[in-house]
């Protein structure tokens, strides 16, 4: 038996229309159709297939999806498709090319990447906080972190992998430069 013997008085949904979406991620432009109502970790994840972002409460509580997009520090699990349409998007894709960048290699040296789920989305906050501020306070660098929950290992060993990565830094570095990005390369 059909449905719609079943169900003779069901609604009929119709479909959603598609809206035109375009952003540049990780220095590539993107054009496609999506449904408005996609999030922008569904972009990310699906439709741009970079597996590098995580999204764990899809509320923005935990900062797992963290992406920086227009310069600024964004969950992406709380961003539409039609808030990011026409956007510039960084992930975590854009820190390292082939290798681990020095201040994973720092992250890994204090013990700081135990399950890993947490990582991409605190990297990315570290990689907003020092693209406006090249040389943060350990104030400055626990409240950048303060968005971005790790249950593994808390965030003493991401302190001491930032500090002892900025020691090792040098200051008259764009942040591009210090910590990746798409355009370190132009």
């Amino acid at each position: 038996m059909s449905l719609d013997k079943l169900f003779p008085n069901k609604l009929k949904c119709k479909p959603v229309p598609l809206i035109p979406f375009t952003c540049k991620v990780n220095g590539e432009q993107r054009n496609l159709e999506v449904p408005p109502t996609y999030r922008l970790a569904d972009l990310i994840c699906g439709e741009f297939q970079l597996s590098g972002t995580k999204t764990f409460c899809g509320n923005g509580h935990c900062g797992a999806c963290s992406v920086v997009m227009n310069g600024k520090l964004v969950n992406s699990c709380l961003i539409m498709a039609y808030q990011a349409n026409h956007t510039e998007i960084e992930t975590i894709e854009c820190i390292s090319k082939g290798t681990l960048h020095p201040l994973q290699e720092k992250l890994m040296e204090e013990g700081e990447l135990q399950c890993g789920y947490c990582t991409p989305g605190r990297v990315m906050a570290i990689k907003a906080l020092l693209d406006s501020n090249k040389r943060p306070t350990r104030e400055e660098i626990v409240e950048a972190l303060s968005g971005n929950l790790c249950h593994c290992t808390g965030s003493g060993g991401m302190i001491r992998a930032i500090e002892k990565y900025l020691d090792e830094s040098p200051v008259s570095k764009k942040s591009t430069e210090v910590l990746g990005g798409y355009d370190d390369h132009t």
